[in-house]
C-alpha cells in the first residue's frame, strides 16, 4: 500500500506563515514531524500532496493502490491501523473532518473517537504536551536508555527519561515527575541548566550554560537555545542562545533571535489573544489566554527585541530596534517599531547563505525557487 499526506488548501493556508516553505506534514509537534509519526505507525515512508509550488522539493509518488491521509490529523496507532484496513473508494470521517481515502472518496465512513487535529499554529504548542507522550512511547518501545554518568547531574523520575547515543549532560537538574524527557542523539545539556517534563531535545540540540526548559517544550534539531522557553515548539536550525523569554510560542527554521529578545504571553487583562491569520487576511481569535510569537522561517531579531502578545513574523524577515513592533510582520520585512522596508531577494539570499553556512548547509535550488515564489507572492506594500 502507498500512502500520501495531503494538505488541504484552507488548512495549508490556516497554519501560514509556517507552511509557506513546507507542507502541513513537515510541523514538528512533540518530537517528530507529522510526516515521522504516521511513518512509524504506519512501518512504511509517506510523500506529500501539497501546493504545486512545494511539490519539487516535497513529490508525491503514485502507487497501485493509493491511501491519501489528511496531513493536518495527528496519527494514532489505532488510527493507524484502521487506515490500512480502508476499502476501495472508501472515505474515513470524523464528523466533518476528511481523514483519509483510498483511492477516491465516494463511500464515507465514520471515525467516532477522538482525533487530534492541528487547523491553526496555536494547536501546536497547545498539543505538544501530549504529542511529546505519544511520541516517547513510539520511539522508546523496547529500547533501552543511555545512562546518565555524570555524578552532578539530578535526575528526577528516572523511568520517564530517555537519553539517545552521544548525549551529553553535565550537572543540570531533569525533573520528569509531571512528564517525560526525551534527549535526542548528540544533543547537549549544558551546567546548571533545569529541564522540566514534557520535553523533547531533538538530535544534535544544545541548551546553553543556565537554561531553563519549563514543560511541553520542543527544541528541534540543531538548535541553540538558552534563558527560559516555556511550552514552545523550535522546528529546527534555529538559535534562542541567550537569556530572555519564549512561552507559547511557535520557532520555525533558520530563525535567529538575538540577547534578550522576550515575548510576552498573557495580556495584561487576561482576555483571549488575537492573532493575525493569512487566510483571512484579519486578526482571529485563538480562545486562548496565552499566546505568545508565531515566525515563519529565515526570521532574525536583534538583541532587546519585544515581542508583544500573539505576534505573527511571516517569512525571511529583519526585526530590530527598540520598543514593541507590529502584531503582524509581513513576510521579507526589515526593521520595527519605527517602520519597515523591504528585504530584497538579494540581501536576502546573501544573508541566509552566511548563516546557513556556519552550520556546513546550502541552501538548494529548489529551496530558493520556492523562497522566489513567496517573495513575488507575498513581499508587502511598504
Amino acid at each position: 500500500m502507498n500512502f500520501i499526506l495531503f494538505d488541504a488548501p484552507q488548512d495549508h493556508a490556516n497554519l501560514l506563515p509556517l507552511t509557506f516553505v513546507r507542507p502541513i506534514s513537515e510541523i514538528r509537534i512533540g518530537i517528530l514531524t507529522i510526516r515521522e509519526k504516521w511513518e512509524k505507525y504506519l512501518q512504511t515512508s509517506c510523500s506529500y500532496q501539497t501546493e504545486s509550488y512545494l511539490s519539487e522539493k516535497y513529490s508525491m509518488h503514485w502507487g497501485t493502490e493509493n491511501i491519501f491521509i489528511n496531513a493536518s490529523v495527528l496519527p494514532s496507532e489505532h488510527l493507524a491501523e484502521k487506515i490500512k484496513t480502508l476499502s476501495n473508494k472508501q472515505a474515513l470521517y470524523a464528523e466533518n473532518t476528511l481523514i483519509a481515502y483510498r483511492n477516491e472518496a465516494q463511500e464515507k465512513i465514520f471515525w467516532n473517537e477522538p482525533i487530534r487535529k492541528i487547523s491553526y499554529p496555536f494547536d501546536i504548542f497547545s498539543f505538544n504536551g501530549s504529542e511529546i507522550q505519544a511520541d516517547f512511547q513510539i520511539i522508546t518501545r523496547g529500547r533501552k536508555s543511555q545512562p546518565i554518568e555524570d555524578k552532578h547531574t539530578i535526575i528526577y523520575k528516572p523511568e520517564n527519561i530517555f537519553i539517545e547515543e552521544g548525549a551529553d549532560l553535565k550537572a543540570c537538574v531533569l525533573n520528569a515527575e509531571k512528564g517525560v524527557i526525551y534527549i535526542g542523539k548528540n544533543a547537549q545539556v549544558q551546567e546548571m541548566s533545569v529541564i522540566q517534563g514534557n520535553f523533547a531535545l531533538c538530535e544534535g540540540a544544545v541548551i546553553n550554560i543556565g537554561g531553563k526548559m519549563r514543560g511541553d517544550t520542543t527544541i528541534g534539531n540543531y538548535c541553540k537555545v538558552g534563558g527560559e522557553i516555556s511550552n514552545s515548539v523550535i522546528f529546527g536550525y534555529s538559535n534562542k542562545a541567550h537569556d530572555g523569554f519564549l512561552g507559547n510560542s511557535v520557532i520555525a527554521e533558520w530563525c535567529n533571535l538575538g540577547a534578550d529578545t522576550n515575548t510576552s504571553n498573557l495580556k495584561n487583562n487576561y482576555s483571549n489573544v488575537k492573532i493575525w491569520n493569512f487566510l483571512k487576511g484579519d486578526f482571529i481569535d485563538t480562545q486562548k489566554q496565552f499566546c505568545g510569537l508565531i515566525m515563519g522561517d529565515y526570521c532574525k531579531a536583534g538583541i532587546n527585541t519585544m515581542f508583544n502578545t500573539g505576534t505573527v513574523a511571516g517569512i525571511s524577515c529583519n526585526i530590530f530596534g527598540g520598543d514593541f513592533p507590529p502584531k503582524f510582520i509581513p513576510s521579507f520585512s526589515w526593521g520595527g517599531a519605527k517602520g519597515f522596508e523591504i528585504y530584497e531577494l538579494t540581501k536576502f539570499f546573501g544573508d541566509i547563505e552566511k548563516m546557513m553556512a556556519r552550520r556546513g548547509k546550502t541552501l538548494s535550488e529548489q529551496e530558493k525557487a520556492i523562497i522566489r515564489h513567496c517573495y513575488h507572492n507575498n513581499k508587502p506594500s511598504l
